[in-house]
């Protein structure tokens, strides 16, 4: 290599990652998984009792 050929960069550049790990924390992602279960049960817990006054006519 001579010294008027460009050289690359002193330390290589990390390759890019798409994993969902490096978008988002691992801390959303439980809190997320808790939010969705929560919101599953009090759904169901709303439809039970729809159910019941259903029946109670």
């Amino acid at each position: 290599m001579t010294a008027s050929e460009p050289q690359g960069p002193a330390r290589p550049e990390r390759p890019a990652k798409n994993t969902m790990e490096e978008k988002f924390p691992r801390a959303l992602w439980v809190r997320l998984i808790i939010y969705v279960a929560v919101g599953h049960i009090f759904a169901a817990f709303i439809y039970l009792l729809f159910e019941l006054g259903a029946q109670n006519k």
